[in-house]
This record gives C-alpha cells, structure tokens and sequence, in this order.
C-alpha cells in the first residue's frame, strides 16, 4: 500500500512541476499518470477517527466541529465569499433603478439664464420676463434607467471565475481547519488516554510496592530477611510515588487543551474525561486501498490549485481592460410642472444609446496592472509546486513514522509478554524463598518498564497513525 502511494505522489510531484511561468489554466481533472484504475474513492474512510471505536471521542470531535472559533471564523469566510462571487456575477446582468424626484426651485433673476432673455426679449420687455421666469415653482419627476455593459473581452466572465476560484480557497481554508481541528482533538484525547494508562501503571506499581513493604516488614520480623531489604523497598515505595504529580499535571493540561479545542469553559470536560478511561485500541491498519486522488485532494494542494486559477482568471480582467467598454443606456422619466399632469403622455421624456469608453493614455498603468497579475500568476505556480512537494514528505514521513512504531509496537508486546512470564516466575521463586529479592525486584522492575514503554508505543502508534490520515487529507467532506 505504501509503494502504491509513493508512486502516486511522485506522479503528482512530477505533473505540478511541468506547470511553469506560462501555465494559463489548470484543469479541472487529473493527469492520466495520477490515476489508479483499482483505487476506489471509499478506500480511506471518510468519518476516519470513528475507526478507534469510542464514543467519547466520537462526541468530542462532533461538538468540535460546532464550536471551535476557529471553523465558525472559516465558516463565515466561505459565506463571504460566495457573496462576493454573486456580486460579481451580479455584472452580466443589465442594472435598472427607478427614481422620483420633488424639487422647489426658483431662477436666478441675475444668472445665466438672463442672456438668453437679453438677446431675444423685446425692448421694454425685459424686465417683466425676468420677474416672471425668476418665481418660484415645482417640479415633478418619475421614471426609470437601465444600464448594460456588453462583456465584449470577457472582463466580467473572469471576474467571476476569479471569483468563483476564490470561493473555492475559503472551502478550502474551512476544510484545512477542520482536518487541523480533527487532528488535534483526536490526537490531544489519545495523549490524554495514554498519560491515564500511564497513570494507572503508576498506581498499580505503587499499590504493588506498599504490599511489598508490608510483606518485607514481616519478613524483618521473622528473621528472614534484614533492614537493607525493608529500607530499598521503602525508597522504591517512594520512587513510585513521586511519579504521580507529574502524570496528574499532564492529565491536567491535556484535559483543558482539549476545552480549549472545544470552546468551552475550564473543567467543563472533566467528568467526562477524568473517570476511569477506556483503552482505545488503535486501528490495526490503515485502510486497504488508496484513492487515486488522495493527494490531490489535501486542501493544502487544493487551495494552492485554487489560487493559481484565480491568479490566472485576474489575467484576464487586466486584459480585458486594455480594450473599449461599451454599455447600453436608456431612461424614461414622466417630468411636470404640475403633479396632476405628471401622468400625461405628453409628460415623457426618454433617450436610449450606447456608451464608449475607449482608453488612450493612462501612463502605462493598464499595461503595468496586465504584467503585474502576469506575475502573481508566476508566483501561484511556483506556490503550487512547492505545496505539492511538501505534500510528497509529509505523506512519506507519516508513513515511514506509522511503519516504524507499528513495528517496534509488536516487538514491544512480545517482550511484554515475556517480561510477565518472567516477573510471575520470580515472585513464585520470591514467596518460596527460592530467590533473594534483588533477582524478584529486577524483575518486577523489567516488567515496569516494558509496560510503560508499551503503552507509549500505543499512544506514539495512534498518533502517527493519525498524522497519515492528516497526511492523505483524511477524507473529510463538511
């Protein structure tokens, strides 16, 4: 399943370099090397931290994913983006605007409106005209305007691809802090889990060291055995002990950086988490097939493919701008003198025609903003391939830390088993007074460490097999 991968990877490594400074569009399918005829897009599973099996955890990502501040803030950036997408698909279409007006205006009897009178007014007459025009009267007025700009050069269509790509980034951010947020929650509660199964050795060590004080007191008593023996076990009683402190501190902070991802108050989780824990049992595998878009389909290397289209659809509107605008207008207002002749026909007064504008000289600034969007396109490229690069290590590291723990994660359950074996077979020795008690406590003390090391090696596997899922994009749909 790994080589599978790899040789995915590589040939997505190898198609995101082919895209250079004069990539124009990127395509909205897979390179035929990135597929994988056997490959299922079930393979990976989407809801994937449910493979662990517990409920609390289960319920701990769900409220997560409804209240962390962080998605809602990503939640609400998608929603601003599909609106700014609708205000620029709101340009293909023709702007109407009805409009009213009542105004009380009276003419300047000393304005320009008096030359005219002066060049065709009767001598005498002058004057009385003047008066006349100069009264105060009103004005009705009611009517409407229409506006269209004919996308001749494709400048509002790229608008909105631009737009349209730029919506797909939001989804994408919202899906990157969703999977980062899923991450973090399971892997936060398996530390959790793994720090109270570590706890709980250190009790069951402490428990098992004060018995063994008490049996080596009566043994002192006896004459069986001397004070050097009663005064080890008591410092090896004490040793168990000072290792509580730190696992509860542990228990502690892990428990409130797991209220932190859940945005809720401090101890708000603590009976839910502090009772008796559960031991989660850690996937057995990963899943049995690999999609053949598991790369592709992070929302790193998805964003960054997004970015790249909106960079390239920006090209187009600079370009579109080097060439004429032409709108259609048209209005048509009913304007009176009077409000009870403001419906009349006669009343009308209306003009429709088409406007040109036509750039001549601006300084070389359209020219500029054409090779500067030339540019941020040049730098998505370079962005694209370097995401997907990263990708390529983190998918081979994950996979190479989740190979390694497997392995050293059943060795370590044999030994452990073995040192059970072992240790049971020094305490039947010890009790029979077949043994002393060095050779029963460097037993017991084999069996300590093996199953502290054990149990870190459960926590460490599902961690990495965590950081794969995160790795491969973890299948997560909102």
């Amino acid at each position: 399943m790994r080589s599978k991968i790899w040789i995915i990877v590589s040939s997505a490594l190898l198609s995101a370099c082919a895209v250079g400074p004069d990539f124009k569009e990127p395509q909205p399918d897979l390179p035929q090397q990135w597929r994988a005829p056997t490959a299922t897009n079930d393979a990976v599973e989407r809801e994937w931290w449910k493979q662990f099996q517990d409920p609390t955890l289960d319920d701990l990502v769900t409220r997560a994913l409804a209240n962390n501040a962080q998605v809602q803030i990503a939640t609400l950036r998608v929603a601003q983006s599909r609106l700014v997408r609708r205000v620029e698909a709101g340009a293909r279409w023709p702007v109407v605007n009805a409009n009213a007006a009542y105004s009380r205006e009276r003419t300047s009897e000393n304005g320009t409106a008096t030359r005219m009178i002066d060049l065709i007014a009767p001598a005498g007459g002058r004057d009385q005209i003047v008066s006349l025009l100069s009264e105060p009267f009103s004005v009705f007025q009611g009517g409407f305007d229409v506006g269209w700009e004919l996308d001749l050069w494709g400048r509002v269509r790229r608008s909105v691809e631009a737009a349209d790509a730029n919506a797909r980034l939001s989804e994408e951010d919202l899906r990157d802090a969703q999977l980062s947020l899923v991450g973090e929650v399971v892997r936060g509660y398996l530390e959790l889990r793994g720090v109270q199964d570590q706890l709980r050795i250190a009790n069951a060590d402490v428990a098992a060291s004060a018995d063994l004080v008490e049996l080596t007191q009566y043994r002192v008593k006896g004459g069986l055995v001397d004070e050097l023996d009663l005064t080890t076990q008591r410092a090896r009683l004490a040793e168990a002990r000072s290792n509580l402190p730190q696992l509860r501190q542990q228990e502690t902070q892990l428990v409130s950086a797991l209220a932190v991802l859940l945005n809720v108050q401090p101890g708000a989780l603590d009976a839910q988490l502090v009772a008796t824990p559960p031991t989660f049992t850690v996937p057995s595998a990963l899943a049995g097939g690999v999609p053949s878009e598991i790369a592709r389909r992070r929302p790193d290397i998805q964003r960054a493919e997004a970015q790249l289209q909106a960079a390239t659809a920006e090209i187009g509107v600079a370009v579109a701008d080097l060439y004429p605008r032409f709108t259609l207008t048209g209005s048509f207002v009913q304007q009176s003198l009077h409000g009870s002749d403001l419906t009349e026909w006669g009343s009308r007064q209306w003009s429709i025609g088409p406007n040109l504008s036509l750039p001549i000289f601006d300084g070389g600034r359209r020219r500029a903003s054409v090779e500067l969007r030339k540019l941020d396109q040049q730098q998505a490229a370079v962005t694209y391939q370097q995401t997907v690069l990263r990708a390529w290590h983190e998918i081979e590291n994950a996979l190479s830390g989740y190979s390694a723990e497997r392995e050293r994660n059943s060795e370590l359950a044999t030994a452990l088993a073995q040192s059970r074996d072992a240790y049971e077979i020094a305490r039947v020795r010890y009790n029979h007074g077949m043994i002393n008690y060095l050779a029963e406590l460097d037993a017991r003390r084999t069996l300590l460490q093996t199953e502290r090391a054990y149990s870190q090696s459960n926590t460490q596997l599902g961690t990495q097999w965590v950081a794969v899922y995160k790795a491969l994009g973890g299948a997560w749909t909102p």
